[in-house]
């Protein structure tokens, strides 16, 4: 589990020495997690109004862009598909691995000049976001629909004999054509029952009862036009996927990273606003960042609990229950007397079944029914496995001008 803590406590004489008491209380002596500083440059404070506001829009701006990121990683995990464990290593931000760009995260001053307000600095965020969220919906939208013809066309060539395309088993010569007595029908039957097939074929009486027998009818019509059609359109739907592939990882691996440095932002303003708030002016505190110990975490909320107990006397009724204080951002049961952000970077969220596509109602059709089933034929995937194919030629029962039937065989 890849989770850290982002706080913030007011310094005390120094903002070193409230570094190194929570270094001390939470590393060196205890090892209940990794901690390091986490560097926010001196950012505009505006008035109270603008904060109070702004904490609430900066709480929507993180889901959004949260949202984004998840999107997008997850996007990668499904176009990679078999080349799931390739995932991580393309889930970079700024060139590194995600732990160690949040470890030694440094503000972007070249995209988000500290120069400018704090409102203007989350709009400059969200307009980048959402510019990112609209091009994975289209990009998505036109790989998906050309990643779903294509799955429509493979499924007609692989599969039972029952249900898949004849057209790469059979041959022209299997079949009578512009005959206009005799028509050619392809049975599927069991092997099974084979030897049974081949005594009795000949002699299917005028009244067998309908569905009775132990084969299975094919409705196929050999048409080599369509065939060579066909085919042509799966060569050409592979060769655009192909095509696109590269292109769409690549956007896919730059525009993660983008939004990600753009969430870790929006986090670093969330803790520079709400600590401005909570411990007030002249702008005093220090941001710190924790990798807590899984099996630690509650010894962990306790130890950070008694250093900054003083800060909140109200904290200690209700470090476990809701809390709503206006004009600050605080989320039920995660009200602590110093201010207090999550980040997961547990990103992906795997499905062995279901391509996730939330965002595109494209026609990308894996689901865990049609997984099941394809399962289930697979042993019947090769037409030499459980069934044959038999060609049988059936004469044409003719009606004369005198109304007598004739058979023409």
């Amino acid at each position: 589990m890849t989770e850290f803590w982002l706080i913030s406590a007011p310094g005390e004489k120094t903002c070193q020495q409230t570094w190194e008491k929570l270094h001390a209380a939470t590393t060196k002596n205890n090892n209940l997690a990794i901690s390091s500083k986490f560097n926010i440059p001196d950012l505009k404070v505006g008035t109270l109004d603008v904060l109070v506001g702004l904490s609430d829009e900066l709480a929507k701006l993180d889901a959004f862009v949260e949202g984004v990121v998840k999107k997008v990683a997850q996007y990668m995990a499904d176009v990679l598909e078999d080349s799931k464990d390739k995932v991580q290593e393309n889930l970079l931000a700024n060139g590194v691995d995600l732990v160690t760009y949040i470890t030694r995260f440094q503000w972007d001053m070249a995209k988000y000049p500290i120069k400018q307000s704090l409102k203007n600095i989350s709009e400059i965020i969200a307009k980048g976001v959402t510019q990112i969220d609209n091009d994975l919906k289209s990009r998505a939208s036109a790989y998906n629909n050309l990643k779903g013809n294509l799955q429509n066309l493979e499924r007609k060539n692989a599969g039972s004999l029952l249900t898949r395309s004849l057209a790469e088993i059979v041959k022209k010569d299997d079949f009578v054509l512009d005959s206009e007595y005799l028509v050619t029908l392809l049975v599927v039957v069991p092997k099974l029952n084979h030897n049974d097939w081949i005594k009795q074929y000949e002699t299917l009486a005028e009244m067998v009862v309908p569905r009775s027998s132990k084969f299975i009818v094919r409705d196929f019509q050999y048409n080599e036009e369509e065939m060579k059609a066909d085919k042509e359109e799966m060569n050409r739907l592979s060769t655009d996927k192909k095509k696109q592939f590269g292109p769409l990882v690549r956007w896919l691996k730059v525009n993660f990273s983008e939004a990600f440095i753009a969430w870790i932002h929006v986090k670093a303003l969330r803790v520079f606003v709400e600590s401005v708030l909570r411990y007030g002016l002249p702008v005093n505190f220090q941001a710190m960042l924790l990798q807590p110990n899984k099996k630690t975490m509650k010894k962990l909320r306790e130890v950070l609990y008694e250093l900054y107990k003083h800060l909140d006397s109200s904290a200690a009724a209700i470090i476990d229950a809701p809390m709503d204080i206006p004009g600050l951002n605080l989320s039920q049961q995660e009200y602590y007397p110093y201010v207090y952000y999550k980040i997961d970077c547990n990103l992906l969220e795997f499905n062995r079944f279901t391509l996730r596509t939330d965002f595109h109602p494209g026609p990308v059709t894996w689901r865990k029914r049609e997984q099941e089933d394809e399962q289930k034929l697979s042993r019947v995937s090769n037409p030499e496995s459980s069934f044959d194919v038999f060609c049988c030629f059936l004469g044409m029962w003719m009606t004369s001008l005198d109304g007598s039937v004739t058979n023409h065989s």
